[in-house]
């Protein structure tokens, strides 16, 4: 039988923040500008989810920095316009976090920029700790920043669980042993996350409750 799931690591973007059309916006006008015409929104679609270095230097790893710099400028820029809380998020967490469920997030952003999306919609107080691209020489879907979070809780693989909206996600609780579960909210759709065999498929963030043996109010 397993054993009951104490603690949740949660990544952030398409999430638990719906930051897609911030994340499209920012790719659409830095790429229009370096590549007109190149690449649609479907296109884009695949740099959801791989850090920003790994997207670009598959591109042209001599502009990768300046492209860098570029995309987090207008992120940063239209950020707080662009983002908001995926329907329930706030309440769930809050819900959970009162019947002692233990929760950090597991995001392949900058910490600041992880930080800056927590309090918008002021949640950062739920989570114990946050592991951010600033943490970990290895990302998602290495198991380093999830076995960090890990240690940094105390807790054993057993009680955990990876909630995530993409292959990074699921792979990466998988590499690090601990159980998964997609959301169907993603921008790439259940369909493809559920090719990545995950343990569970939340369809709305509320099916945290059954799953964790917690009552809603």
């Amino acid at each position: 039988m397993d054993k009951a799931i104490t603690t949740i690591l949660f990544d952030l973007d398409g999430t638990l923040l719906d930051t897609n059309e911030l994340i499209l916006q920012s790719f659409e006008q830095l790429l229009g500008r370096h590549y007109p015409g190149k690449y649609s929104r479907i296109d884009i679609l695949p740099f959801l989810g791989p850090t920003l270095a790994e997207t670009f230097n598959g591109m042209d790893p001599s502009k990768t920095e300046g492209m860098i710099q570029e995309y987090r400028e207008w992120n940063l820029a239209n950020h707080d316009r662009l983002v908001d809380e995926f329907d329930g998020v706030t309440e769930v967490l809050t819900q959970l976090a009162n019947n002692g469920i233990r929760m950090a997030i597991v995001s392949t952003k900058r910490n600041d920029m992880v930080r800056k999306g927590l309090d918008l919609i002021g949640i950062t107080h739920l989570f114990e700790t946050i592991v951010g691209l600033d943490d970990v020489q290895r990302p998602k879907p290495d198991p380093e920043p999830l076995l960090l979070a890990m240690d940094r809780l105390n807790v054993s693989k057993e009680e955990v669980l990876m909630v995530g909206d993409n292959f990074h996600d699921i792979e990466g609780g998988k590499n690090a042993g601990v159980r998964t579960a997609a959301v169907a909210w993603s921008a790439k759709g259940p369909e493809f996350l559920s090719t990545f065999n995950p343990d569970y498929m939340l369809t709305h963030i509320s099916d945290l409750y059954e799953l964790l043996g917690v009552k809603s109010k």
